[in-house]
């Protein structure tokens, strides 16, 4: 026993090694050189070799023993080292624990997985909600403005054509700002948004049939929107638009700018190609009221906003929310879809955002 004990405590120290123990052997109690294959606990295989010290002393003896001894001497020897073995099996499954790397972690990361696969649903779903309404767009596009024919040419002829498109609108078409001067006080995540919304209000004018002559003013190339756009938004500095660091008064006359903001007190009615409007650049998740007004206040410039309240009423919806902020490139679509089709009704019909608590009025849409 307590030969066993020795053993356990020595094939503790590793989980998986040769061990070599000098054992009595059952009968003669001589010494005995025992090899023991030890793997996590289990016996792989054991080979019994006489002692160096003692080989030349033993060797015969145990040789003749062996040749004297009867089956039985025999088989009881090897069944009292089957019984020994049995008995370090035991010991060893018993004290041997489970160390493997891992599985602690494991007890402590559920909380990780459940916020993961919540993201993950939260993830999916704004993904398939982004694809609907960019179906619901492209459907609308193609309504208004006869696409399904322009479906018929290859990519390289489109290409060509929206190419040329932007090219006269540089030089006949209708002259409108991005207002950039206001993206110092806009966080990181905000920029990381406007460079997103800059990269669609582009992608719309490309589809337009009349594309407007767009101007990003006062954007520098070492502020942070500028190597967001570049980073975010693929052939970037190959936008067919004009990219300064002027402002907009650097490059029209103040009495031809019109400054759009929700704030301003006057509704846009029509819009003049002899006029030069104004966006604001700005996403301000913190709701800083009237910063677009401010800027045009500072510029010195006349101001009008969408004619939301002319056209629109509020509508009942859970959160009670309603809002007339919209993001840049949604304000464009509308204007272009104005330009296009002359109603302010089908332009907000089309695309006001749902979730901001608005519709157009059921008369106006009945007139219509």
């Amino acid at each position: 026993m307590c030969a066993a004990h020795m053993l356990v405590g020595n094939l503790k120290e590793t989980p998986s090694s040769t061990h070599v123990f000098l054992l009595p052997h059952l009968s003669t109690f001589k010494p005995l050189i025992c090899c023991i294959y030890v793997s996590f606990g289990e016996f792989k295989e054991i080979s019994i070799i006489s002692d160096d010290n003692q080989s030349d002393a033993f060797g015969e003896q145990q040789q003749t023993e062996m040749a004297q001894n009867s089956p039985e001497m025999c088989e009881m020897q090897l069944n009292g080292v089957s019984e020994l073995m049995d008995l370090l099996h035991i010991d060893v499954d018993a004290d041997v624990v489970d160390d493997r790397p891992g599985r602690e972690d494991a007890l402590y990361s559920r909380n990780v997985l459940r916020k993961q696969r919540h993201w993950e649903k939260q993830l999916a779903a704004k993904k398939s909600k982004r694809k609907e309404e960019k179906q619901r767009r492209k459907l609308n596009r193609e309504q208004e403005s006869g696409a399904s024919t322009e479906h018929q040419f290859t990519k390289r002829v489109m290409k060509a054509i929206t190419k040329e498109r932007l090219a006269e609108a540089q030089s006949t078409g209708l002259k409108l700002c991005i207002d950039l001067s206001m993206t110092d006080c806009m966080s990181d995540k905000e920029i990381s948004r406007l460079a997103g919304q800059l990269r669609r209000l582009y992608g719309s004018n490309k589809k337009a049939t009349r594309p407007f002559h767009l101007f990003l003013t006062d954007l520098r190339e070492d502020s942070r929107l500028y190597r967001e756009c570049i980073r975010m938004n693929e052939g970037f500095l190959n936008y067919m638009m004009d990219i300064t660091e002027e402002s907009c008064l650097d490059l029209f006359p103040a009495e031809t700018v019109v400054y759009l903001t929700p704030d301003a007190e006057e509704a846009l009615e029509t819009v003049d190609a002899d006029k030069v409007y104004v966006l604001g650049g700005l996403v301000d998740e913190s709701i800083q009221k009237k910063l677009s007004f401010s800027r045009a206040r500072q510029l010195s410039v006349h101001t009008a906003r969408l004619p939301i309240d002319e056209y629109m009423v509020k509508k009942t919806n859970e959160k009670n929310f309603h809002s007339k902020i919209l993001a840049v490139n949604q304000v464009f679509d509308i204007l272009l879809t104005f330009c296009d089709t002359g109603s302010w009704t089908e332009a907000l019909q089309t695309w006001f955002p749902l979730g901001k608590g608005y519709v157009v009025a059921p008369q106006i849409t009945l007139r219509k």
